[in-house]
């Protein structure tokens, strides 16, 4: 029951990817879908310029927002942002991006020893907020050209995700662009393989320490609907959820961790049933100390 578990999530992240980044036609042609679907989010990392990506970005939409002329309040993008957080919390990082999918299927690659965490994990993981504040929302209102337009920075600058999904196969089908690549290009790629290689070390080292999107939905876990909390009668604070979890956190302890990405790996191991997940669950005594 344990392995179904497991490759239920694996498949609904497939499934997901598919939908969301299912235009054949642009992959081979290496063009971009730029039908009325683009308009709308999707709500995990999702480059607008992937060749087959069939809806946007939340991030880079915000990004858009916040770069242009026209000084509009980003209320669609934020209502979104605010709905699937409420909602979800981080099960959006765990069961909907596709590139924490690319970070799980790399991680399953043998690998002599697997590193729990980088060092520095404490100071690290504060590194997403700062990318967030910093390059989503700051220098894309403050840093502005000749014209009084800024730029999507963490979309231009850092993230990986556009740089796998939509640079790498843009380029693949068409020789102008590779042509043209300079220093940007290289940077971006640097930072991919960098975080690609990570990916089989240690667990999905992005949403654990750079991205801004699994930042936003930190926040919401603790409130959100969909939450885990700990049957205080059934726990014995043996600790089998936080050895089976790959980011390390203590669930007995913070069961709505802002690090805690909802992938179930710690209920299906509670050796007791103590961990219960659900919209609404019902409220369970506080854990004992």
């Amino acid at each position: 029951m344990d392995k179904l578990r497991a490759h239920l999530r694996t498949a609904v992240q497939l499934l997901f990817a598919a939908l969301t980044n299912g235009y054949a036609a642009g992959f081979m042609q290496g063009t971009i879908y730029k039908d009325t679907s683009k308009l709308v989010c999707v709500p995990g990392l999702n480059c607008y310029s992937c060749p087959g990506a069939l809806g946007a970005c939340p991030i880079g939409a915000l990004q858009a927002s916040l770069t242009g002329q026209t000084n509009k309040f980003p209320a669609y993008v934020l209502g979104f942002l605010l709905l699937f957080g409420a909602l979800f919390g981080r099960l959006v990082c765990g069961w909907l991006c596709p590139f924490g999918l690319v970070q799980d299927l790399l991680h399953k690659i043998p690998f002599p020893k697997k590193l729990r965490r980088l060092p520095g994990d404490r100071i690290l993981k504060w590194l997403k907020y700062a990318i967030l504040i910093g390059f989503v929302i700051v220098l894309p209102l403050t840093v502005l050209d000749l014209v009084g337009q800024g730029q999507p920075w963490f979309c231009k600058y850092i993230c990986p995700s556009g740089t796998l999904f939509a640079g790498i196969p843009l380029i693949a089908t068409n020789p102008p662009l590779r042509a043209a690549l300079g220093w940007l290009f290289t940077w971006k790629a640097a930072i991919l393989a960098i975080l690609l290689v990570l990916s089989i070390i240690v667990y999905r080292p992005f949403c654990r320490y750079l991205c801004p999107l699994g930042a936003i939905y930190g926040l919401f876990n603790p409130i959100a609907l969909y939450r885990f909390q700990i049957d205080a009668d059934k726990c014995t604070q043996c600790g089998a959820c936080q050895h089976v979890c790959k980011l390390d956190i203590p669930v007995w302890q913070t069961p709505n961790s802002a690090e805690c990405i909802r992938c179930g790996d710690c209920r299906n191991a509670c050796p007791h049933s103590a961990i219960r997940t659900g919209i609404s669950a019902p409220a369970c005594r506080k854990t004992r100390r």
